[in-house]
């Protein structure tokens, strides 16, 4: 069992930056792979990347390649998702998710547990 709790999220201009934070309560914490996800209103759910357990393996979608980097510290229990340049078009709820797996994956339904988002807009 996992809670997750996402922070860090508000109002940015376009090209500037956030960094969002995602804490996590239970036990085995480095026994998941984290993701991250965002959500527009009306849009489906969005793979943005994903880390392995023990951070040493990292993937994004490409979209974000170069801007975005996930970071975890597990003695912390929290996973990090830094974005950079941020644009206007990335405006939405950013989820993090638990996955019991070393690596992850960019499938929201291989994730087991799900915090409850965090509003980043961007505005132009």
């Amino acid at each position: 069992q996992v809670q997750l709790v996402e922070s860090g999220g508000g109002l940015v201009q376009a090209g500037g930056s956030l960094r969002l934070s995602c804490a996590a309560s239970g036990r085995s914490f480095s026994s998941y792979a984290m993701g991250w996800f965002r959500q527009a209103p009306g849009k489906d759910r969005e793979f943005v990347g994903a880390i392995s357990r023990s951070g040493d393996w990292l993937y994004y979608t490409d979209s974000v390649k170069g801007r975005f980097t996930i970071s975890r510290d597990n003695a912390k229990n929290t996973v990090y998702l830094q974005m950079n340049s941020l644009k206007p078009e990335e405006t939405a709820v950013y989820y993090c998710a638990a996955d019991s797996s070393v690596y992850g994956s960019r499938w929201s339904y291989e994730y087991d547990y799900w915090g409850q988002g965090t509003q980043v807009t961007v505005s132009s």
